[in-house]
């Protein structure tokens, strides 16, 4: 087996063509599926968001992944491969996971250090798994990276400095007014993007905020969070006769603002400026607006330079938390090392559990005159001698899982046990849970709050 990453970012490809690749949230559980059947890939979890579209993978055959994950892509986003082939990055095996540990950690995000990113590898990671696209190593690994993201921000300083696209734009926009008093901005887009930049506008004094949503309600609750006024959606070439700036940051998969009638709507304007700045992939505004006279547009790409200053005191940190991920993958490689030890000891605890039944019958049926609590207790009682005759061999054939000779040590341990038919019956089992069984890990299982340990069943 082994682990692929493969994606396009802020880095590698602009904003016109990443608005190509996004998936919104409700595509994503059908292209969870299509990618979980193309050939080659056995687990699979897609992570999908402004600044970057990556599929992650797990696939049987290393040589097939980069035709397989690219067949996805073409048949998926309907393109050709000369549009996307020069942005495209392929990581593999210690590389992929490197990489997924860093975005996970925010080192890899145009706004280094920002903690939406974590939410959103998580968010993604629980929703493959409700749809039975991850199995016994994404389980893990994603397990991992959250776990490890979730130290960073909280025993680092990197997040102490706020740096958000959000933030970003608003402080474009008091770099173009020096001050928002007096100045009216209307806010297109009403989630959580939309939610902090009104929260930043807010801060630095705004003289009129408008929001527009496609769900008025929505509008509203947030137009009132912030003394602002709502707008309905079909009325926002109405109010840009008095707007100073526009932030757009809306979900939609076409223009919000179309230059057609945008163009007739700023004439009414006369020479006044206008700011638009659109913080959404796909974009939200056509580009062709900000030729328009007195119209200064600005897409997401154009806000990387504005928190330079910030960046350099979080960038402190960095050093430290790319130690902290090295650590961290050592820790995912002795698992996975020891993963092919999972079937012996399974194979183990089947010929254990088949005795110990087996033996309770004969006793049973030889001493039928015991009571219901007698049958209880010497079942109890000697399945936990089983169990402890088994503890120390486990713990050592683990230990000997990791070091060089651990095909040997698994081979020894099967002779020595006779576990030759015991694997097999193992082996029937698939490993992969389905969605019902992921969905009861989701919401039954606390992940842990610190570091994995070294060993476990597999590495």
């Amino acid at each position: 087996m082994h682990i692929v990453a493969v994606g396009l970012n802020y880095r590698t490809a602009p904003v016109q063509i990443r608005e190509r690749f996004a998936i919104q949230e409700r595509e994503l559980p059908e292209a969870l599926r299509r990618l979980r059947a193309t050939k080659s890939i056995m687990e699979c979890v897609i992570v999908a968001t402004c600044n970057r579209t990556e599929i992650y993978a797990v696939v049987d055959r290393l040589k097939w992944n980069g035709h397989s994950i690219r067949s996805f892509i073409d048949q998926w986003f309907g393109v050709t491969r000369d549009v996307y082939e020069n942005h495209l990055y392929i990581y593999k095996d210690q590389t992929a996971i490197r990489h997924l540990f860093r975005v996970a950690c925010g080192l890899d995000s145009m706004i280094i250090g920002e903690t939406q990113i974590l939410g959103q590898v998580k968010n993604a990671f629980l929703l493959a798994q409700r749809q039975g696209t991850t199995g016994t190593i994404f389980n893990e690994l994603f397990k991992q990276a959250v776990t490890l993201a979730k130290r960073v921000h909280s025993e680092t300083e990197i997040g102490e400095n706020p740096v958000s696209v959000s933030y970003a734009a608003v402080e474009l926009g008091k770099r173009i007014f020096g001050r928002f008093d007096g100045k009216t901005v209307m806010m297109i887009g009403a989630g959580k993007m939309g939610e902090l930049t009104g929260k930043y506008l807010h801060e630095n004094g705004v003289g009129k905020m408008i929001v527009a949503n496609r769900t008025y309600s929505k509008a509203e609750e947030l137009a009132r969070q912030f003394h602002g006024i709502a707008c309905q959606w079909d009325e926002i070439l109405q109010y840009m006769d008095e707007t100073d700036i526009v932030i757009s940051s809306t979900g939609s998969d076409s223009y919000v603002l179309e230059a057609g009638q945008t163009g007739e709507a700023l004439k009414k304007r006369g020479s006044r400026p206008l700011f638009i700045i659109d913080i959404a992939v796909p974009r939200d505004i056509d580009p062709q607006i900000g030729d328009f006279p007195n119209v200064f547009l600005y897409d997401i790409d154009d806000l990387q330079m504005i928190v330079e200053s910030n960046l350099q005191e979080r960038k402190k940190e960095t050093g430290k938390i790319e130690g902290w991920i090295e650590q961290q993958m050592d820790l995912f490689a002795q698992w996975y090392q020891a993963l092919g030890v999972g079937p012996v000891i399974q194979a183990l605890q089947m010929k254990a559990n088949e005795i110990h039944q087996e033996t309770m019958k004969d006793l049973f049926n030889k001493l039928p005159d015991l009571s219901e609590r007698e049958r209880k207790v010497i079942s109890k009682l000697s399945k936990s001698i089983a169990n402890q005759l088994m503890r120390d061999p486990i713990l050592r054939v683990k230990e000997m899982a990791v070091g060089r000779n651990r095909d040997m040590a698994i081979d020894m341990f099967t002779q020595l046990f006779a576990l030759e038919e015991w694997l097999e019956k193992a082996s029937r089992k698939d490993p992969r849970p389905d969605a019902e069984s992921a969905a009861k890990e989701q919401h039954g299982n606390k992940w842990q709050e610190e570091a994995l340990p070294a060993i476990g069943l597999v590495q």
